[in-house]
């Protein structure tokens, strides 16, 4: 073998080497790395494992947060149901006289009725009427009232369990029955004129608080205020200072701030005279009275207070023995019409309390109507309690009859009277005693041998009837029309 042999030879082994280290480095690197992939397999479950009971802790002991209570669900008003149910037991006598609001004097049968005793229970026991409505005549001296009030009131759980709407018509200025009358010894408030003038519902609320005030403190708890008439006829008398004035949204916001007021005081509130009898001119008192307007004119002014105080929840709305023609389509008065009562009053103004009339026994009513069928009317248009019929015992038995010839449903009684019972059972609620007891007995007693009997106080008895004509010659009109304390009508 040549030189240049031997220098081949050993190229090739040098060559032959190299790739040698090359196959057995790489045999080395991939030993190493699936070594690496090995001890990983190995290695992780352990890990993962390690971690696992300190992931359990955290969720089975999540971190502690401050407990926040669920609110509290709305209170739910079951007065309704409450009511349905005691009307559902009673009798129809009873429901019927729960729609009627009248004087002592026609509950009794004599004039000038001043006290509540024997004569006075054993007539509400006999018509357990939902009201009773006081006049100048009845009213003498704080404590007179005071004593009279509490033992009727007295009388009326007694017999049906439920408080008796006492009212008064109270509403400051020339129309004040306490007020005006200096034994009580509390101060006027003044017209409403003066107040509207201010331009500050805060005045409004004030009389009514004020007024509110003082009828409670007597025994009163409905009284016939305030006025939400606009006064858009400046020759109206019978509204004149009665009316807070002739701008229809400040009217609306002193009519809510004083039913606050009244309401606030324990005193339920009755705004009138629904559909508006400041643009009248003549007086519901002596003659039938219309007012010109369609029901676009009405829902632009007269209505305004009406609704700011059904959209305030207004415990009555007074209604008033105006016709529209307009609306109607006829001289019917406002308070036996059901397109003024129930369409508009209830469907488009959504009123759902108390629907009242003025008291029936004015000239605007009893000229064309008797007692039994104005009744009658005013119960199918939609009124839910009677104030004043000329002659109760004609209207009680007018509207008796009625249902039970069928000219009036039981069921439309019902509506009325669980109205009337849900309010009583609110008002019962708010001025329930804190010690639970039941209310004061009557004071002084009702001696069983009858010596001091409330009938009659100077007065006479009338064959034990109610009289039409207004008795012991002070006129038993609703003063809310009234210029005088005595019942005299405005001149």
């Amino acid at each position: 073998m040549n030189q240049e042999d031997r220098r081949r030879r050993r190229q090739q082994d040098t060559k032959n080497a190299t790739i040698v280290f090359m196959i057995f480095l790489i045999v080395v690197v991939l030993t190493i790395a699936g070594a690496v992939v090995l001890i990983g397999k190995l290695v992780m479950p352990k890990e993962k494992t390690d971690t696992e009971p300190v992931q359990n802790a955290a969720t089975e002991n999540p971190p502690a947060t401050e407990y926040i209570a669920p609110p509290e669900p709305e209170p739910v008003d079951d007065t309704p149901e409450r009511a349905a149910q005691i009307v559902a037991g009673m009798t129809l006598e009873d429901k019927v006289a729960q729609m009627f609001m009248v004087t002592p004097n026609a509950l009794t049968g004599f004039s000038g009725v001043t006290a509540a005793g024997d004569t006075t229970r054993e007539a509400y026991q006999n018509r357990p009427v939902g009201g009773l409505i006081y006049m100048g005549d009845n009213l003498t001296d704080r404590e007179q009232t005071t004593t009279m009030l509490t033992n009727m009131q007295a009388f009326a759980i007694e017999r049906t369990g439920l408080p008796v709407f006492l009212g008064v018509d109270e509403e400051g200025g020339r129309v004040a029955r306490i007020a005006g009358n200096a034994e009580f010894g509390v101060t006027n408030v003044g017209d409403m004129k003066t107040i509207g003038a201010t331009g500050d519902p805060q005045n409004a609320y004030s009389a009514g608080n004020t007024i509110g005030t003082y009828l409670a403190q007597l025994g009163f708890n409905v009284d016939f205020a305030p006025v939400a008439d606009v006064l858009t006829n400046p020759d109206n008398t019978v509204i004149g200072d009665r009316s807070f004035g002739s701008d229809p949204q400040m009217v609306a916001g002193m009519v809510t701030a004083e039913l606050q007021g009244l309401s606030d005081a324990g005193v339920l509130g009755a705004v009138k005279h629904f559909p508006g009898h400041g643009g009248t001119s003549g007086d519901s008192h002596n003659e039938a009275v219309s007012l010109d307007r369609t029901l676009e004119e009405l829902t632009a002014q007269e209505f305004v207070p009406f609704q700011n105080a059904v959209n305030a929840g207004a415990p009555f709305v007074m209604v008033g023995h105006i016709s529209v023609p307009g609306v109607t389509g006829d001289n019917t008065p406002a308070s036996l019409s059901g397109r003024m009562i129930t369409e508009i009053l209830r469907g488009q103004m959504g009123y759902n309390g108390i629907v009242i009339t003025d008291g029936m026994n004015m000239k605007a009513v009893t000229n064309s109507y008797n007692s039994d069928a104005a009744s009658v009317m005013a119960v199918q248009a939609g009124v839910d309690m009677i104030l004043m019929p000329a002659n109760f015992e004609t209207a009680y038995n007018g509207v008796l009859e009625a249902v039970r010839n069928g000219t009036i449903t039981e069921e439309r009684i019902n509506e009325s009277v669980v109205r009337i019972v849900t309010a009583k059972l609110r008002m019962q609620q708010a001025s329930a005693p804190e010690d639970g007891l039941t209310p004061d007995a009557p004071q002084g007693g009702t001696p069983e041998d009858g010596l001091t009997p409330d009938a009659p106080q100077g007065g006479t008895p009338e064959n034990g009837l109610t009289p039409d004509a207004p008795q012991g010659g002070t006129p038993a009109e609703d003063t809310t029309l009234d210029a005088s304390q005595d019942g005299t009508p405005a001149q």
